[in-house]
């Protein structure tokens, strides 16, 4: 995909803990839905284990034109977009993405609640941690031979983020656009200064 070239199909991946309700993903759909009615838009809600949500994404993008298709993902599913980027050869957009999920989900073992629904409840079992080593060694392993240039990649980072590491998170990103915020949080909360930069690098069809 080159830079000028519309976006045609559209992925957004929430974090851990979160789903389609997020913030940022409905601000995400309702441009989409505003703008850019003729896109084929997708925010599913994950499910708890890696291994699964990265077959439910794969499945159903199985039949998205690669060349025209991006994902945009944040924290955890910021992880996800750039290991889904690596297998398909898509456009990317991480927002404050996690790096190191494995070592920093460890954690949270045990039955946890939705951050939009305290209500809603999954239990985070030992296994998922393995499973998100594997999605580490892909990324690890298929980057090499697959440069990232800042027409495939574009992040926002936040400096202020008070869940993940911005000096990792910008070497996770290196060799893609990136936004470098001095301050913000872990969820952008000043997000709608940013979201124009975001579809610029889309540039979603309109």
């Amino acid at each position: 995909m080159t830079a000028s070239a519309p976006t045609t199909h559209l992925l957004y991946l929430h974090g851990f803990r979160s789903s389609p309700r997020s913030m940022k993903a409905q601000k995400v759909a309702a441009r989409v839905r505003q703008r850019h009615p003729g896109v084929t838009w997708w925010c599913p809600q994950l499910p708890p284990s890696p291994r699964e949500a990265m077959a439910l994404v794969t499945q159903g993008t199985a039949n998205w034109p690669r060349n025209t298709m991006a994902v945009v993902g944040s924290s955890l599913g910021g992880f996800y977009a750039r290991w889904l980027a690596l297998q398909t050869g898509c456009r990317a957009a991480l927002l404050n993405p996690a790096v190191f999920p494995a070592r920093d989900l460890a954690k949270y073992i045990g039955e946890q609640t939705a951050w939009h629904d305290p209500q809603e409840r999954f239990f985070f079992q030992p296994g998922f941690v393995g499973e998100l080593r594997t999605l580490e060694a892909d990324i690890a392993r298929l980057s090499p031979q697959h440069p990232v240039s800042p027409g495939r990649q574009f992040a926002i980072v936040a400096q202020g983020d008070e869940v993940l590491d911005w000096r990792e998170m910008q070497a996770f990103c290196a060799g893609g656009a990136l936004r470098l915020l001095p301050g913000s949080d872990h969820a952008i909360s000043d997000f709608d200064e940013h979201i124009g930069a975001l579809f610029d690098f889309l540039a979603v069809a309109s």
